[in-house]
């Protein structure tokens, strides 16, 4: 499969999303999509709010024009796809961590540039390939803490994990003008080393593929937090077209409050994706290719 990436057309969308499902009401909230045209760009400003509520208590109003099983076979599939070919890339993940003051202006921030390898008995890890620098003025951050990241799955719906959903349809929404099909899923059961996703996927109605995701992963010790125990546990995801044929994510976000004695300081993190890279074909090389950890493998 080869076509062009239909988000690189598209600027900046000034739109915010926050999930809940609460008394059979999912509520859905628009966040900012990252810039396509260039992933070199800054930040957008915290957005508008817009709210788009699906209730998922009741039967969509218009079923797809395919089976619902056909759908979620199609994409998982194609999860699958790229979930393996990702093995064959190499990146640069930026992890983004911000504090706001009073006023809503960022106040402190924490970054950290890493690159996926290989330890000496194969396991991945996350490099640290420049020295973390921050200004945070509340939260005191290692690379080590972070080590959360490492164990959310980059396609938590694939072909070999679908068995372990629930996944139920719940309507059609545009992403970017891309009209998508919404899909719950929900993990039938949860354990120690695995973390399981647990939100909403927007599927391009077109070409079958996930395109964006909002949710948060769990174990069987509950809601799994990135930060420790503390914080960030919703993320909304986009996904990037890379090489024409594969879609990677590249931009991931949460919002939400550090509660402290003396007062509620709200907190960001960003983490971007970018210079994908296939990784050459030769065995040393081979030996380094990034592949989706289960377990955390954060190293500084």
């Amino acid at each position: 499969m080869t076509r062009a990436n239909p988000f690189s057309r598209r600027k900046w969308r000034h739109a915010a999303i926050y999930f809940a499902v609460l008394f059979g009401v999912l509520i859905l909230q628009g966040l900012p999509l990252r810039a396509q045209d260039s992933q070199q760009g800054p930040i957008a400003p915290p957005p508008d709010h817009h709210v788009t509520r699906v209730t998922s208590g009741s039967a969509p109003e218009a079923p797809p024009s395919l089976p619902e099983g056909d759908i979620i076979k199609r994409f998982a599939q194609r999860e699958e796809e790229y979930m393996l070919a990702r093995t064959h890339y190499t990146y640069r993940r930026t992890v983004r961590i911000q504090e706001f003051g009073p006023d809503g202006q960022p106040a402190g921030e924490y970054v950290m540039v890493t690159e996926p390898a290989r330890d000496a008995d194969g396991k991945l890890f996350e490099k640290v390939v420049e020295r973390p620098h921050t200004t945070l003025l509340r939260m005191f951050l290692r690379s080590e803490d972070l080590e959360g990241l490492s164990r959310v799955p980059p396609f938590p719906l694939t072909a070999g994990q679908l068995a372990k959903y629930e996944l139920k349809y719940l309507g059609k929404e545009q992403v970017d003008e891309i009209d998508c099909y919404i899909f719950q899923a929900k993990p039938k059961s949860v354990e120690r080393k695995q973390a399981y996703f647990d939100g909403i996927v927007w599927v391009d109605a077109k070409y079958l593929e996930v395109v964006k995701t909002y949710g948060k992963w769990e174990t069987d010790l509950g809601e799994m937090h990135t930060l420790g125990d503390k914080t960030f546990s919703l993320f909304e995801t986009y996904r990037e077209n890379v090489d024409g044929k594969y879609w990677f994510p590249s931009y991931s976000r949460s919002d939400d409050v550090l509660h402290q004695k003396d007062m509620d300081i709200p907190v960001r993190i960003v983490i971007k994706w970018t210079d994908f890279k296939p990784v050459s074909a030769s065995p040393a090389a081979a030996n380094s290719a990034p592949s989706a950890p289960t377990t955390p493998a954060a190293k500084p």
